[in-house]
């Protein structure tokens, strides 16, 4: 039993195969270690079968927060969705914002974990401490807006809803999971293994009257107090001034383009002509209607549009930058209107939008080797739209399509033409003009990731530390620090944009205070390091070593062609060059595996 404040000390283990509910506590061994959220989900997969198979009974999926979430620590509303992917067959978390997380921990839980398969839909009613399974049939076929429409009619609308489309039900291998409709849980397939298990949606009914309570709250006060201030003062957190609040997080589309490291038209090129039209400035001046904001943000990134009339009438949540490069410039579009329209399409069907934008990428390209018939253009709209109901209804070219970027290069007959990595396909930023990410992408233990370790914060922003984007030499050393430091930020669970204004001492300092431990900076750092080496021992278990830890051929082989990146390239001798550095700053064996004695060092092992 956990003893520390922030937890609710209550996990429901649900196997939907006999429809059995058995509720357990927090291991406070477990939870001193991986503290919640990521890491913990991450142990108790590790725990269950770290070897099974993705769409398999077998699988543990799990729905975790941290001891945080739902408090009044700045941006601590998200909450992780922790299992094995089925587009990269590696351990994956994926995180969502809003208010499901808080919902959640206010219900009276840190996890819901769900096992085995039922025979028919379900879905889950979360509240009070307990845990319903009812029957989903009704619901199945259904998008994600009509499904939390249902349910918020029956369940009240202050119900939280996170549910998967038709693209989860057809276990489309990057189906994602939606809150609320508008909030994805989104890289990895999580939707695909929800489906797998016929779960349609869980639905959490709480009030924030049950907001967990510090151990000591007058630390918690101070604690909090200097983390917000550094948050309100922040050029990039600032509420009504920082580039986050004023443009949402596409303020980065003409940054990334004017340096040369936006992928444009399935990475053949790094700079789009047309992003200014798809851009944050322009989408406040277009097509904004509201900023709303998640749990305990001041920040207020998020982005709702409407297109009133025309043939992209439409009105969501969105877009943001990911999806607006994944449904813009890489595949040739530049019509906000487009870009928003097909980013709604996109969370109706329940699809992670930067892999479906690198889908799409492929599927253009091959049009354009002559390896697709009837297939796209670069920049053709409409026909991407059509594509997209095929991807979320698994018909036609759309079987091959829902396979992933990776798997329908293949189908196509040219490997080459998919930018993955481990399986997953790139985000919107070129390691050609941000060489953090050549190390970041290539080691990220869920496939190529902006989120493991975003290193344009030291390139960009100079947070840590100031680097030169088109210097390699720091930046093995930056991304272990910046791996480590997202591990445990994912754990508390806290919205990363909090790392461009706290620093290690203030998560130390607001988790201490708010469970009773007593942790500092280097220790915080350490227990991201020991999730880190769990979630890539759990890989390596599953057959990933060196040979994984790769870049898209693209990238090594052809130069950038704009900005202050224009002739760079990824060389094999340099990237090799980085990775042993990396491996070396990790401790690993040079072939990326890792050694029984760093694994117990680390107390991964005992």
């Amino acid at each position: 039993m956990v003893k520390a404040g922030g937890y609710a000390n209550r996990v429901a283990w649900i196997d939907l195969c006999d429809g059995k509910i058995e509720y357990d506590e927090v291991c406070e061994h477990d939870a001193r270690k991986y503290i919640g959220g990521r890491g913990l989900g991450v142990k108790y997969v590790f725990d269950h079968n770290p070897k099974a198979d993705p769409l398999s009974p077998d699988n543990l999926h799990a729905l975790m927060v941290g001891p945080l979430t739902g408090t009044l620590t700045p941006l601590s509303g998200r909450l992780a969705s922790v299992t094995i992917s089925p587009l990269t067959n590696t351990i994956t978390d994926s995180h969502v914002g809003g208010w499901i997380g808080a919902a959640l921990k206010w219900a009276g839980f840190d996890g819901i974990l769900m096992e085995g398969a039922s025979y028919k839909p379900v879905y889950l009613v979360v509240k009070d401490g307990t845990v319903s399974i009812e029957d989903a049939t009704p619901l199945w076929g259904k998008l994600t807006s009509e499904t939390t429409k249902l349910l918020k009619n029956k369940y009240g609308e202050n119900a939280k809803v996170f549910a998967i489309g038709p693209a989860g039900e057809k276990m489309v291998r990057f189906a994602c999971i939606m809150h609320d409709a508008g909030r994805a849980s989104g890289r990895g397939g999580t939707g695909a293994v929800m489906g797998s298990k016929k779960v349609k949606a869980v639905v959490i009914i709480s009030s924030e009257d049950n907001m967990p309570k510090p151990y000591d709250e007058k630390s918690f006060s101070s604690a909090r107090g200097a983390a917000m201030k550094r948050v309100l003062e922040s050029d990039i957190t600032a509420p009504r001034r920082g580039g986050l609040s004023v443009y949402g997080t596409e303020v980065l589309m003409n940054i990334v383009n004017e340096i040369g490291a936006l992928p444009t038209r399935n990475a053949t090129s790094t700079a789009f002509e047309n992003a200014h039209n798809i851009s944050g400035e322009h989408l406040k001046e277009t097509i904004l209607v509201d900023t709303p904001t998640c749990h305990a943000c001041p920040v207020a990134c998020k982005r709702d549009s409407e297109v009133k009339e025309g043939k992209y009438k439409h009105k969501s949540e969105g877009p943001e930058y990911e999806s607006a490069w994944a449904l813009g410039a890489e595949i040739g579009v530049g019509d906000i209107k487009a870009v928003s329209y097909m980013n709604w399409l996109a969370n109706e069907y329940g699809v992670d939008t930067i892999e479906l934008g690198n889908v799409l990428g492929v599927a253009a390209e091959a049009s354009e080797k002559g390896l697709f018939t009837d297939g796209v253009e670069w920049g053709d709209a409409d026909r991407f739209i059509e594509l997209i109901h095929m991807i979320g209804k698994r018909e036609g070219v759309g079987e091959l399509l829902a396979e992933g970027a990776y798997r329908a290069a293949v189908g196509f007959g040219d490997p080459d033409m998919a930018n993955a990595i481990k399986g997953q396909a790139i985000p919107a930023y070129d390691p050609r003009g941000l060489t953090g990410f050549a190390v970041a992408y290539a080691t990220s233990n869920r496939g190529a990731c902006h989120l493991r370790a975003y290193t344009p914060a030291s390139e960009l922003f100079g947070i840590p530390e100031k680097t030169d984007p088109l210097d390699p030499k720091p930046k093995p050393r930056i991304v272990k620090l910046l791996e480590d430091l997202f591990a445990a930020l994912d754990s508390l669970d806290l919205c990363k944009f909090s790392a461009f204004a706290m620093t290690l001492d203030d998560y130390a300092a607001v988790l201490s205070a708010f469970t009773g431990w007593d942790i500092d900076g280097n220790e915080f750092l350490l227990i991201g390091e020991r999730i880190w080496n769990l979630e890539r021992y759990i890989n390596q278990m599953r057959g990933f070593d060196r040979r994984h830890d790769i870049l898209p051929k693209r990238m090594m082989t052809e130069k950038a062609d704009s900005g202050p990146a224009k002739g760079n390239i990824i060389t094999e001798e340099l990237f090799n060059s980085m990775l042993d550095e990396y491996y070396s700053l990790r401790g690993w064996n040079n072939d990326g595996t890792i050694s029984w004695s760093k694994l117990r060092e680390l107390g991964v092992l005992a």
